[in-house]
């Protein structure tokens, strides 16, 4: 399972923006699922700033979105870059903050920065119970030499008592990524038998 921060840029619904949302930051918790030879993620919560982006979200991907009080902010000096995300969930300030070179390369497809970054499909269910499937389109996205993280999140305040117990959790690896344009399409229900 991983904990995953990101700002949307350019953000576009059926290729048009809406003034206001454009760009916003997310901040994910995700884990890692396979359907047959296909590598993908299924969302457990996804919080976003915009009460419409979590609406539109839930309304037709049945993602678990959840708006709430947040901001990103980035600043580049150097050969360096920061990137930090702040969440105000569960009466109080979250934080991940990564510091990373300025560079970036795309690694091997073999590694485990490729494993956590690239998959091409989302998984959920339709409200009774379906299996849903959408594909995440982009480039191989390059990572950065990551220099420092930092993680103030209190789980269980953030996202409910069940995940409590990965406040205390020490992360098996940490991926700072630089982005692309993504295309998500439409959510397609799929058998589940496979």
């Amino acid at each position: 399972m991983s904990l995953v921060a990101f700002d949307f840029h350019d953000t576009r619904v059926l290729l048009c923006r809406v003034p206001g949302y454009i760009a916003f930051p997310e901040v994910n918790l995700r884990t890692y699922v396979r359907r047959g030879g296909d590598r993908g993620v299924s969302f457990l919560s996804e919080l976003v700033p915009q009460k419409l982006v979590a609406a539109v979200a839930r309304r037709v991907y049945n993602e678990p979105y959840r708006a709430t009080r947040m901001e990103s902010a980035t600043a580049t000096g150097g050969d360096r870059v920061c990137v930090t995300h702040r969440v105000f969930a569960g009466g109080r300030e979250h934080t991940v903050t990564a510091v990373g070179s300025n560079e970036a390369v795309v690694p091997a497809i073999d590694g485990v920065e490729h494993f956590f970054k690239e998959h091409e499909w989302g998984y959920g269910r339709t409200r009774d119970g379906r299996l849903l499937r959408f594909r995440v389109r982009h480039p191989l996205w390059a990572v950065r030499t990551l220099h420092d993280i930092a993680l103030d999140v209190d789980f269980g305040a953030m996202y409910g008592g069940q995940w409590a117990w990965l406040t205390d959790a020490t992360p098996v690896s940490v991926v700072f990524a630089v982005g692309s344009p993504v295309i998500v399409d439409t959510p397609r229900v799929i058998a589940a038998n496979r």
